[in-house]
């Protein structure tokens, strides 16, 4: 009995003895503590996700950034911070028994690696290309190394004014600018932009329109604003088709009545200036506008009926101010008075002669009526009276080149009103020989008014102007011979649509 005891001492010892082996020691604890935010502006982050690997523990950061991790045996970690929008950031922690750790998360949107577009690479028209028509496709070519959509602005800039076109927004490599002008030199610039990186500038290209083509025929057209704008145009006799249309001023200002010297090789017309209305000249592809009148500005009863008229050398101007008749030279200097009314009459339009010995004049009153025309030598002396003594609308002054002929309109209606409305208008030849007036209206739509008279470059026909008498309706620009046929008609032609105040040279 004594040996079984002693074996079952021994093993219950031994069980004794392996149960205070097994025995695990007390861990120590600590916290985490830190703050979130945002990497740039160091704005604190509210609700990322903070995880504790490898526990797996998770809380998320208050309103102010903060966050805190309790209870954490002490150990090495790692902590990782979420959020949308934002990359997934990760710190290392070590936690001592009783130590707080304090972790900063300095967090970058997810857009933070994204790289911008290649630098725009132009291709077409080539840099320094010339002889360019005026409306040019433009192409170009970039890309994205993160496949993010490029959109791209285009800036357009010239040499002949401080107009810059920009186009913003365009999602295709190519754009295609129209209505440019003749003989100017532009310059052109990409900028691509993906949405999440600074824009990215192409370099500096430069084409060149081809030169004017020395249109013949100008006009004007009523712009959107309501301002008169000029242009210039060929008409092709072959196809009947008017081409090359060159718009010579800008919509922003009114001007109108363009008259070219050939001699010069520039245009003058009226436009509107500090509130009143001036001569100006320009050259044939619209550059160089240059002021000649300032002291003495062209004035009278109605701007739209105020004419002009060039020395046949092109270096001076003749125009009115109400009833007084002034010449000046094209730079702006020697303002003359040449001429005065001696019944107050105002002095609406005037040409003058190709040999310099005479001056065409239509004269009325301030409502525009009472109309007179006639012709002056240099001296003031009347020449020839062509129209007195009647009543309604009338005018449309030109001479032809050898002095035999004069062109005008009257209104055969003889009506008068307040608005200067005319319902009969014809146009008249005038020959000095023969003291008579022959009207080549004949075929003329009824209801309609032919007005704005000028005589072709050979004097065999003149270009008008034909509209409705309502006033309102659309304006055609027409030509026809001056002398009818065996049938005693005379051809019209159409040229140009919408558009008035013709010249032809």
């Amino acid at each position: 009995m004594k040996k079984v005891f002693n074996i079952v001492f021994l093993v219950a010892f031994g069980l004794f003895v392996g149960c205070q082996e097994d025995t695990i020691d007390v861990v120590g604890i600590g916290t985490i503590t830190g703050r979130v935010v945002e990497a740039n502006s160091f704005e604190p982050i509210e609700n990322a996700k903070v995880s504790l690997s490898p526990t797996n523990n998770t809380v998320f950061s208050d309103v102010d950034g903060y966050f805190i991790l309790e209870e954490i045996e002490e150990g090495d970690y790692s902590v990782g911070v979420t959020k949308e929008n934002y990359l997934t950031t990760y710190e290392s922690a070590t936690v001592t028994t009783d130590i707080e750790v304090n972790v900063i998360f300095e967090m970058e949107d997810d857009d933070a690696l994204n790289k911008a577009p290649s630098t725009p690479i132009l291709k077409t028209p080539e840099d320094g290309s010339e002889d360019h028509e005026l409306s040019v496709e433009l192409t170009w070519s970039s890309t994205d190394p993160d496949g993010d959509e490029i959109l791209y602005t285009l800036q357009v800039k010239n040499d002949y004014d401080n107009e810059v076109l920009e186009v913003l927004e365009i999602a295709d490599t190519s754009y295609v600018v129209s209505d440019l002008k003749y003989g100017v030199k532009y310059f052109w610039q990409i900028t691509a932009n993906d949405g999440i990186n600074e824009d990215v500038l192409s370099t500096v290209y430069s084409f060149k329109t081809k030169v004017n083509p020395e249109n013949r025929y100008l006009y004007v057209k009523k712009y959107d604003n309501n301002n008169n704008v000029i242009y210039s145009a060929n008409f092709n006799e072959s196809d009947a088709v008017s081409e090359n249309e060159v718009q010579l001023t800008l919509e922003d200002v009114n001007s109108w009545r363009p008259r070219k010297n050939q001699t010069s090789n520039r245009i003058a017309f009226l436009q509107t200036a500090n509130n009143a209305t001036h001569l100006f000249t320009m050259k044939t592809d619209g550059s160089d506008v240059f002021q000649v009148t300032s002291a003495v500005p062209v004035n009278g009863n109605n701007m739209n009926e105020m004419d002009f008229s060039w020395s046949s050398n092109g270096d001076k101007l003749i125009y009115s101010n109400y009833d007084k008749l002034y010449s000046i030279n094209k730079d702006g200097s020697g303002l003359q008075l040449i001429y005065q009314t001696l019944d107050g009459s105002f002095i609406s339009e005037c040409d003058w002669s190709n040999d310099g010995s005479m001056i065409a004049l239509k004269t009325n009153n301030s409502n525009g009526y009472n109309v007179s025309i006639y012709t002056i030598d240099m001296s003031g002396t009347v020449l020839t009276t062509i129209l007195s003594g009647v009543s309604g609308a009338a005018g449309g002054l030109n001479i032809s080149v050898d002095n035999k002929l004069l062109v005008y309109t009257q209104d055969v209606s003889g009506y008068e009103n307040s608005n200067n409305r005319q319902l009969d208008t014809n146009i008249y030849i005038y020959d000095f020989s023969a003291s008579t007036s022959t009207n080549i209206s004949i075929n003329k739509v009824l209801g309609t008014n032919d007005l704005d008279p000028r005589f072709s470059p050979n004097e065999a026909e003149v270009i008008f102007v034909n509209t409705s008498n309502d006033g309102i309706s659309a304006k055609t620009i027409y030509r026809a011979s001056i002398i009818a046929d065996s049938d005693n008609n005379i051809e019209r032609d159409e040229l140009f649509t919408d558009a008035f105040m013709p010249d032809w040279e």
